[in-house]
């Protein structure tokens, strides 16, 4: 999927057989779990694949180095016996008859991350959960070194090939279903990754259109001019202060037809760069707003992956795209200005900045009539207060909201459902115009700015907003198939969420 920049997936190939002869540049992942007591040795879940002479020889070696099979513990060792360079052992965890694909998924991401230069990598993993393996695997090889020179580029490529072993009977389709999940979510870390210097809206919304074509979407690019004249205040006010004027990308996919046909809106939060505008942030840290479009690069990659998987449901993507940046052209604390739609708003702050450009794309996507608005961003540094670094938050119409959170839950995205209360509405009168972007207290950042967006759904749209601020860029070293950087989220939520209404609605 991804066409210009950073990574290039494996390939990977599925087969129900060990090969007959050695395989050069080969490791076989094998997963173990731990026994019942700390003592106990490191146990090969085998699914048949290897018979008892070479499980034997496995475990053997892995006692004999200690190895307990501890959750994302790897081991290398050489088995004589198998036609591989060499085994690698990882673990998942105390032994159990159910495995958690999320386990698998991350057992297989940290295998990946430590068999660079290893051209063939073959793996048993597949045979418990075959989609999540994939899925890991191709996340855990990913790199991004676009903007590294030979002198600090890896010296040994990336995992370049998979083979998963298994039995499945559809194996083919799911492998290449989790692949190209995959890859979606390696799209919008490339994205992510991008620096500011090399992505900013006019360039954004260039590479959304490359994708959405490439893809067969439909694709609508407005710029500065256009969107002053349609009145997409939000927008054109938060990009003022920039060189680099602000754009809105629509990408429509039409995946069904009829009066059953569900429509599903996307909206991502593209702010290429935030250094806060007049209300300027702290210099330290600073840089990582690199990932505040971390939301937009998501969405672009969803509705991408929505074609290429050719889901019977239309979708439609409205993406807001601008660098918030402070001049003598920029906004002001106690500016007013007037949302898409008609809503006046008296901008408080101007690091509140990702609700004024989404305010206006959700107006927009709501002309569009879906029955779902799904839309993310880099939203609060109060989600990390309240979630941590991991989880997202989750707020919108309450049975949507709880729905994607049990989806995001179950695809290792892990999103938590948060409320609404009516009462933090009163935060937000401005003494001049119909609102104001902030509130005066600090309490709740989070459940304020969803009560904002709120504002500005039309009646009738079930909606949920994901809160990815910490989520959505890994700032700490990495972790089962999670890099270091842009990491994808929530891409493969909203995807699962578009194929849970085109099934059931």
């Amino acid at each position: 999927m991804s066409t210009e920049v950073g990574y290039q997936s494996p390939s990977v190939t599925v087969t129900g057989a060990l090969p007959e002869q050695a395989v050069a540049s080969s490791v076989l992942i094998v997963p173990v779990a731990a026994g019942a007591d700390d003592d106990s040795r490191a146990v090969v879940l085998d699914s048949g694949f290897l018979g008892a002479d070479a499980v034997g020889e496995i475990e053997n070696a892995l006692a004999a180095l200690g190895a307990k099979g501890g959750s994302e513990q790897v081991t290398r060792v050489v088995v004589g016996s198998l036609p591989f360079d060499s085994v690698l052992a990882v673990g998942l965890g105390k032994q159990r008859d159910d495995v958690p694909a999320e386990s698998i998924r991350r057992a297989a991401g940290v295998a990946a991350r430590t068999l660079s230069g290893v051209e063939n990598v073959y793996t048993t993993l597949s045979a418990l959960d075959l989609e999540a393996a994939v899925e890991g695997l191709i996340l855990g090889a990913y790199r991004f070194t676009e903007f590294r020179s030979d002198k600090t580029a890896p010296k040994e490529p990336p995992v370049s090939s998979i083979v998963a072993l298994t039995t499945q009977t559809d194996a083919e389709s799911v492998a290449d279903r989790a692949a190209a999940i995959a890859d979606a979510v390696a799209t919008a870390r490339d994205l992510v990754n991008t620096p500011p210097s090399h992505l900013y809206p006019d360039e954004f919304a260039r590479r959304a259109k490359t994708l959405g074509e490439s893809a067969g979407l439909e694709v609508e690019v407005l710029d500065e001019t256009a969107l002053a004249e349609q009145g997409f205040g939000g927008i054109v006010n938060v990009g003022k202060g920039s060189s680099r004027p602000p754009r809105l990308v629509r990408l429509t996919y039409r995946g069904a037809a009829g009066a059953d046909a569900k429509t599903v809106a996307l909206v991502g939060k593209g702010i290429t760069f935030d250094t806060g505008g007049i209300s300027i942030k702290p210099a330290a840290n600073m840089h990582q707003m690199t990932s505040d479009m971390g939301g937009a690069a998501a969405v672009v990659a969803t509705v991408v992956l929505a074609a290429r998987l050719k889901l019977p449901i239309n979708v439609i993507a409205t993406v807001p795209m601008a660098e918030n940046m402070p001049s003598a052209t920029a906004q002001r604390p106690g500016d007013v200005l007037t949302q898409y739609g008609g809503i006046t708003v008296e901008v408080l702050n101007t690091d509140a900045e990702g609700r004024l450009i989404l305010a206006d794309a959700i107006v927009r996507a709501c002309e569009d009539d879906p029955d779902y608005l799904i839309e993310t961003s880099t939203l609060t540094g109060a989600q990390t207060v309240a979630l941590g670094a991991r989880t997202p938050g989750v707020m919108g119409s309450d049975e949507f909201r709880d729905r994607v959170a049990s989806i995001s839950q179950a695809v290792g995205e892990n999103a938590w459902a948060m409320p609404l209360p009516e009462e933090l509405k009163d935060d937000l009168k401005s003494t001049v115009a119909d609102l104001a972007n902030v509130s005066g207290s600090r309490f709740a950042g989070m459940l304020v700015a969803g009560t904002y967006l709120r504002e500005f759904v039309a009646d009738g749209v079930q909606w949920a907003h994901l809160d990815i601020a910490g989520p959505a860029y890994n700032t700490g070293g990495p972790w089962g198939y999670t890099p270091k950087g842009g990491t994808g989220v929530p891409t493969r939520t909203m995807f699962a969420v578009l194929e849970d209404i085109s099934a059931n609605g």
